[in-house]
């Protein structure tokens, strides 16, 4: 028998097809509450989109941690044997929600654990690295990464406008315009946590860990003239191959590694360890295998699960913490506060985003409060009181924190080298890779006056004479095809 179709309050609607006149050729009639309903929700239907990350892509899955690293962290999630639902969402950084998938762009890379302990939220991006190192920037970033005022276009001069006074961007731009900025799906890419994170154990020694999620199925990318193809033909071809393939049973994964570095010893490396736009090298600090995650689940309903998703660095649970990483700082306040924007004060009331272990706080009223009080007791809505049983925890506060230094606004551009390690990271590549990296980037800085483009192949020379020269090559093949063009 099917089910009997009502209004939001219940009342049975008996003609869902026709409006109520005043007569066959008359007006609407006001009184037709079941039309304005209909009406109204329609216009209620869509919410304020992601300033950034908007075009994304999400499934439901398992982390199962196989390693031991209880001597690091006491974090329950992240003990031996232990199997936590997930919720993992992928997504571009600079196109809307109508985006073409298929565009050369970092990628997100955002996982919701739903722990024992409350969730924790591990909101990073495929790549390790990241355009700056000072939140100061990231509104400036992604003003560059969005549409002109006046004319309502990306604009590539922007965006190399802002990379050739920002020579730390020149790593991750690196890697963006490298055969990882364009993968094939979202199966085929790593994940990394980026930030510098810490961990502490049972006797609250504290070490600082790098997070890295690294494909099983292979890495698979597309040139820009092959994803031109595929965008010709659907501009959601992340949607079409994630969801099918978990539709299909060919469920993706992916193997949790970590670095590990004592607390101390950051005062000791070269590299600043908290800066967002370096790695930490291998050699020094090796990858050690911990666990994996698989996706075998599709959402019942897109909107409910991926859309109303609201990733966090400040979901955070005992044994995991922060660092010093200032854009790890920022993005604390940031993300949760776009969240109470974008969907509610109570947005982690929301089944996607509530935590599937017991919940008891004194927020009070606002905005999706359908909970009601969350204390434990109605008459407790302050604290300390001397009625409700919900009461702080000791002995689960991360340890203090060993910082040096004066408070004070320190140039984050003055002394840092901004050049070794995407020149490492160019010397790692074969000439095939290289070749195609400095096409791409040629292609990317197309329409960009010759001042600013003179500007950043400066700092393509100082990371490598080769690899300004392979830009300055590459243009030269553009200009001589565009001219036998017209």
């Amino acid at each position: 028998m099917s089910k009997r179709l009502t209004t939001t309050a219940g009342a049975p609607i008996t003609d869902n097809q026709n409006s109520a006149t005043a007569g066959e050729r008359g007006p609407l009639l006001m009184q037709d509450y079941q039309l304005l309903e209909k009406l109204a929700h329609q216009n209620r239907e869509r919410i304020p989109e992601r300033v950034v990350h908007a075009k994304g892509w999400g499934a439901i899955g398992t982390l199962k941690i196989t390693g031991d690293i209880s001597a690091y962290t006491c974090a329950k999630v992240l003990q031996p044997g232990t199997e936590t639902p997930m919720l993992a969402r992928f997504s571009t950084v600079a196109g809307e929600q109508g985006a073409a998938d298929h565009e050369r762009d970092v990628r997100g890379f955002a996982l919701k654990f739903y722990t024992e302990e409350g969730n924790w939220d591990l909101v990073g991006n495929n790549t390790p690295v990241f355009f700056l190192r000072d939140p100061y920037k990231f509104p400036d970033f992604i003003h560059t990464q969005k549409r002109h005022p006046k004319t309502n276009l990306r604009s590539p001069t922007a965006m190399w406008d802002y990379w050739s006074l920002s020579p730390e961007a020149l790593h991750q731009v690196t890697i963006l315009m490298s055969d990882r900025g364009l993968p094939v799906s979202p199966m085929h890419m790593n994940g990394y946590g980026s930030h510098t994170f810490g961990l502490w154990n049972e006797a609250g020694e504290r070490f600082w860990v790098k997070f890295h999620f690294k494909t099983q199925q292979g890495h698979a990318h597309f040139t820009n003239s092959e994803a031109a193809e595929v965008v010709g033909q659907s501009r959601e071809g992340y949607q079409e191959q994630l969801f099918g393939a978990i539709e299909a049973g060919n469920f993706p994964k992916w193997t949790l590694q970590i670095q590990i570095m004592p607390e101390t010893e950051a005062e000791k490396t070269s590299f600043n360890p908290f800066d967002l736009t370096k790695v930490w090298p291998h050699s020094d600090y090796p990858v050690m295998t911990i666990g994996e995650f698989e996706l075998n689940q599709n959402p019942e309903n897109y909107f409910a699960e991926i859309e109303n998703a609201a990733f966090s660095p400040s979901n955070t649970v005992p044994g995991i913490g922060a660092s010093p990483d200032k854009v790890l700082q920022a993005r604390i306040f940031s993300y949760a506060d776009a969240h109470r924007y974008r969907l509610g004060t109570h947005y982690e009331s929301l089944p996607v985003n509530a935590p599937k272990c017991p919940v008891h706080h004194y927020h009070k009223d606002g905005t999706m409060n359908a909970l009601g009080q969350r204390s434990g007791h109605t008459d407790a809505y302050y604290e300390p009181n001397s009625i409700s049983e919900s009461a702080k925890e000791g002995g689960l506060q991360e340890p203090p924190l060993k910082i040096s230094g004066d408070a004070d606004r320190y140039n984050h551009r003055d002394g840092n080298d901004d050049y070794s390690q995407p020149r490492a990271l160019h010397d790692l590549m074969d000439e095939n890779q290289r070749t195609r990296l400095y096409a791409n980037t040629a292609e990317a800085m197309a329409g960009v006056p010759e001042d600013i483009i003179s500007r950043v192949l400066v700092h393509y020379d100082l990371i490598s004479p080769e690899y300004g020269a392979g830009i300055r090559s590459a243009r030269s093949k553009l200009s001589e095809m565009h001219d036998a063009a017209d």
